[in-house]
This record gives structure tokens, C-alpha cells and sequence, in this order.
């Protein structure tokens, strides 16, 4: 196989999302809340618990009103912020704005760190003449992510479910993707993070390699397994 495109996955795969501390600490700021330190890490642990950061940990348990809205979340931006919006209102806060400037946190550039070897990779495939797209199970507009890091230059398109109303591991979205590429599946490579959704671009024909979500001190070098791939 000649691997002319690769698709990349966006959260655990070529960006990490920021720590449920810093994340809370934001949102506090911005709302001029207070809490002493041993709130502060029970509210931390409440969170993590309910799943609210998206990106971050799974839900210990999707609550039954929220169990559609979490299954669809990434199929439309009113569903995505319903689910997690939803999740955190599972955890009192001491201020009610606090739950949405906790959604609008998670979707800024200052909340997510794109994995140390993610700006080599995206450049040198680029400087080999592969094309490159972002896949993304998403409920929001993640392109400014990539501007604001400076990786935008290196994709060549962005795929995201909630512009086309459907999840991975559908095969619509890899065949939108591909298509973006102007390439078949064939010639496709997908890289991600997710063994259900991700590994699903193997239905339509395109290769697969998966790499550990884990915080990008633990993944250096990751992807760089990539360059071997495409030859």
C-alpha cells in the first residue's frame, strides 16, 4: 500500500486537552469565584467523576435523561453541549454561570496542547507531498485550535461530526474525509486514539494505526511511527 492521505483524529491523537485542575481554575477566573483549596480538589474529583471536561476522563455513568444526548453528542454543537453541559450540572458549583463558562472553556486554544512531535509529523508529511485531514467526533468549531498552535498550514481539510451529522466510527465520515483528500480509502491511512471509533475507517478500506491517549509528556514521539508508514 502507497500512503497518499492521512487522517488524523484531533483529541488523544494530535492534541491533549488541558488537566481537570486548569480547566476548573479558568472557569473560576473568569466567573470571579472563589473556593478554598480543599473545595477545590473535592470539586476537581466531582467533575472527573461526572465526565464533564470534554476530551477528558469517560463518565463514571451517563444519567438516564442525558443517556440520548450522550450517545448523539458529537452529531450536533446543541447535543454536545447538552451532554456535557448536563454532565457537570451533576456537580453543585458554588455559582451557576460557573457550568458554562466551563463548556465555553474547554472549546478555547489556551485548553488544549498538541502532542510534542504533532507540528514535525503534520510538516513533514506536507514536505512529502501527503495530504493530510483532521477526523474529529466533535461538537464545536476546532479550527482555531489549530491556528492558534500554528499547525493549520500543514491540514489540508477538517471533518468534523457535527458538520455532517454523523459519528465516527460511521463509515460516511472517512468517505467525506477521503473525498476531501481527493483520494480513495485505499491510499488512506487513519491515525487515532480509538479502537471503536477510529479503527472504523478499516470497514471503507484505509489502513489504521492507533496510538495511547495519555498526556503528551508520556507520547513524545508517537506519532513519528507515522513517517514509517507512509514511506
Amino acid at each position: 500500500m502507497t500512503v497518499k492521505g492521512v487522517l488524523f483524529d484531533f483529541s488523544g491523537t494530535l492534541f491533549h486537552a488541558e488537566p481537570t485542575q486548569s480547566w476548573l481554575r479558568a472557569a473560576l477566573s473568569d466567573t470571579e469565584t472563589h473556593v478554598d483549596e480543599g473545595e477545590f480538589a473535592r470539586l476537581v474529583r466531582l467533575l472527573d467523576g461526572a465526565g464533564a471536561l470534554p476530551g477528558g476522563t469517560a463518565p463514571r455513568a451517563v444519567p438516564a435523561h442525558l443517556a440520548e444526548a450522550w450517545a448523539r453528542r458529537d452529531e450536533s454543537a446543541e447535543l454536545h453541549r447538552a451532554a456535557y453541559v448536563g454532565l457537570a450540572r451533576q456537580v453543585p458549583l458554588p455559582r451557576p454561570e460557573l457550568y458554562e463558562a466551563l463548556y465555553a472553556r474547554h472549546m478555547e486554544p489556551a485548553a488544549w496542547r498538541p502532542y510534542p512531535d504533532a507540528a514535525d509529523v503534520l510538516g513533514e508529511l506536507r514536505r512529502r507531498g501527503v495530504r493530510t485531514a483532521v477526523v474529529s467526533n466533535i461538537g464545536w468549531d476546532l479550527r482555531p485550535v489549530f491556528r492558534a498552535h500554528g499547525l493549520d498550514g500543514d491540514v489540508d481539510a477538517y471533518v468534523l461530526s457535527y458538520e455532517h451529522g454523523v459519528q465516527k466510527p460511521r463509515p460516511r465520515l472517512f468517505h467525506v474525509a477521503c473525498d476531501a483528500l481527493g483520494l480513495a480509502p485505499g491510499d488512506t491511512l487513519m491515525v487515532g486514539d480509538d479502537r471503536r471509533a477510529d479503527a472504523g475507517a478499516g470497514a471503507i478500506g484505509c489502513a489504521v494505526h492507533l496510538v495511547d491517549k495519555v498526556p503528551p509528556a508520556e507520547r513524545p514521539d508517537a506519532l513519528r511511527s507515522v513517517l514509517d508508514l507512509v514511506g
